[in-house]
């Protein structure tokens, strides 16, 4: 299955490969090349891909350098030379791919688009050196690459010499992440190969189409080679999405929308906050949003404050984002072959501000709790955030998490898989970003499950939120060797709000409505944002050596004397 065919040379109408339904041709223009009865999307061309994506009139050619033509000589009872020339004639391309520049709502981007008609899309030297020249355009004019991926591999006929394109492409894809460039990898159908193991599998995020297939063997190969059944779906975008390899899968009518909020990202590369603009701090008819003396915070009992946190109405971060940011794009996985349900995060916009968002997610319902592992976290959630908080240091983007966890899934799984590793990474990395971050506890912080999200220049915790090593329950059954001592226990552990704040444990308290968040969760949300914004105004104008000598210097001095 690869394209919509034409039923007849003067019918008007083609068929679906897909469903075999007959769709007329205007209408299949009008979506796109998209089947509106199935969904299938049939291949396109580079140019027509290049004119779905940018801004009417603003393609402008990229070219590539000289290359060698057929260093080889191969022939397979053909000349090289004169496939190459077939290619040329069917598609009008030099090669498989057509770079340009352009805009995508009126945002710049260089744009490297595969044509699979053209040798199956196979990357050889003509390719590989369009490529790295596109990606060097975009380093030097520090404007967003866009790669669209559509290829068989690498380019046989072009030997050991094509291989090493996969080390080229990689190489200048490098130089944008150490200059912070933002590279967007689109994935169509099919991508396979020495495509799929480097450039294509090298973006800051990564885009598929649904169905669209990308591996590094094809199924016919590991079929053939090892006698491997593989599964209906197997090396889908949807399967890469549920595995953690992708980012997310989008149709094609809506590809464009969110490819333009991603290129809104790019700020001209790791500049931490110094010089950042301030945001805007708005009053509001419900006090203020920052408590700083935990003095007047009223004396709430701990149990019950572990009763309000764990209240499963309390609005969760999905809940807290779609009302706190101007746009949200939920990026997935730990690009190791798992995602973590537990764990949200992604690209968004804070009052008109490129930020990194990321936190825990647990959900109000009986299915909503099980299908999020009830907020708890295994080792690829957390890699997840790892990921995502990297892509906020090289793009110099502010961090903001929200904790609301039980505590790290404590699984055989997880175990095998490495959670103790990943909790430790996770700390290590936040402690050295060059960017402000900003974590509120928003319900639960259970140990080392939360502060893997809470090493930041600034905590905040709601005030009915705890932060503790450990439950309750868990300290009661260990010391007072009964689960039922869990109040004493709450109490012991001093895991309140007022308490948190009296020993510096958070840096600030967001007061919640009368019956807790869940009682007003508009109200609670419009607290965050304010808070929030006070935060990063503090932070903002630091340099990057500052936020990191803040931030290390805040959990260094936990325990000590004053002096």
């Amino acid at each position: 299955m690869t394209d919509l065919f034409t039923a007849g040379p003067a019918t008007g109408w083609s068929a679906c490969p897909g469903c075999r339904a007959l769709v007329y041709n205007r209408r299949l223009e009008e979506r796109l090349r998209v089947c509106p009865e199935c969904g299938h999307h049939a291949r396109l061309t580079a140019r027509e891909r290049i004119g779905q994506l940018l801004d009417p009139g603003t393609a402008v050619p990229v070219h590539g350098a000289a290359v060698v033509v057929d260093p080889l000589e191969f022939t397979d009872g053909k000349p090289y030379t004169a496939r190459l020339l077939d290619g040329r004639a069917r598609t009008g391309l030099e090669d498989a791919v057509e770079c340009v520049r352009g805009a995508i709502d009126g945002r710049p981007v260089v744009v490297a688009a595969m044509d699979f008609r053209f040798m199956g899309g196979s990357l050889g030297v003509a390719v590989g050196e369009r490529i790295a020249g596109a990606a060097e355009v975009a380093l030097r004019e520090r404007t967003p690459l866009l790669v669209v991926s559509s290829s068989g591999g690498a380019r046989m006929q072009e030997g050991a010499l094509a291989l090493m394109q996969m080390a080229k492409t990689s190489q200048a894809l490098a130089a944008l992440d150490e200059a912070g460039v933002l590279h967007l990898s689109l994935t169509t159908d099919p991508t396979y190969g020495g495509v799929a193991a480097s450039y294509a599998s090298l973006g800051d995020v990564i885009i598929a189409e649904p169905g669209a297939r990308m591996g590094f063997a094809g199924p016919r190969v590991i079929e053939q080679t090892i006698g491997q059944q593989l599964p209906e779906g197997f090396q889908t975008a949807e399967f890469l999405l549920e595995h953690g390899l992708i980012d997310d899968v989008q149709p094609r009518p809506a590809l464009r929308g969110v490819l333009s909020r991603l290129l809104s990202v790019q700020r001209g590369g790791p500049a931490g906050g110094a010089g950042g603009r301030l945001l805007a701090e708005e009053g509001s008819e419900h006090g203020a949003a920052l408590i700083r003396d935990h003095r007047l915070l009223p004396e709430v009992p701990a149990w019950e404050c572990v009763r309000l946190a764990r209240n499963a109405e309390r609005p969760t971060t999905l809940e807290y984002l779609s009302h706190v940011l101007d746009w949200f794009v939920e990026l997935h996985g730990d690009r190791m072959g798992r995602d973590c349900p537990a764990v949200v995060g992604g690209l968004g916009a804070f009052a008109g501000r490129p930020v990194v968002v990321v936190g825990h997610q647990k959900g109000h319902t009986t299915h909503e709790l099980v299908a999020r592992n009830f907020g708890m976290p295994s080792p690829e959630g957390y890699r997840k955030a790892a990921r995502l908080m990297r892509l906020a240091a090289k793009l110099g983007l502010p961090v903001v998490t929200l904790i609301d966890t039980p505590g790290a899934y404590p699984g055989m799984e997880a175990e095998e898989r490495g959670q103790a590793g990943a909790i430790a990474e996770n700390l290590r990395l936040m402690s050295g970003l060059p960017v402000p971050v900003v974590s509120v506890v928003i319900g639960e912080g259970g140990s080392g499950g939360a502060l893997a999200l809470g090493v930041a220049n600034r905590v905040l915790a709601f005030s009915n939120a705890v932060y503790s090593v450990i439950s309750p329950e868990g300290c009661a059954s260990i010391l007072w060797r009964d689960a039922s001592a869990a109040p004493a226990a709450a109490a012991a552990l001093r895991v309140q709000a007022r308490e948190l704040l009296r020993l510096g444990i958070v840096d600030g308290v967001l007061p919640e409505p009368e019956g807790g968040t869940q009682a007003g969760p508009v109200d609670a949300a419009d607290t965050l944002r304010r808070a929030l914004t006070t935060a990063l105004n503090e932070l903002l104008p630091m340099s990057p050596g500052q936020l990191v000598r803040d931030r290390r210097r805040r959990f260094r001095n936990f325990g000590r004397n004053a002096e």
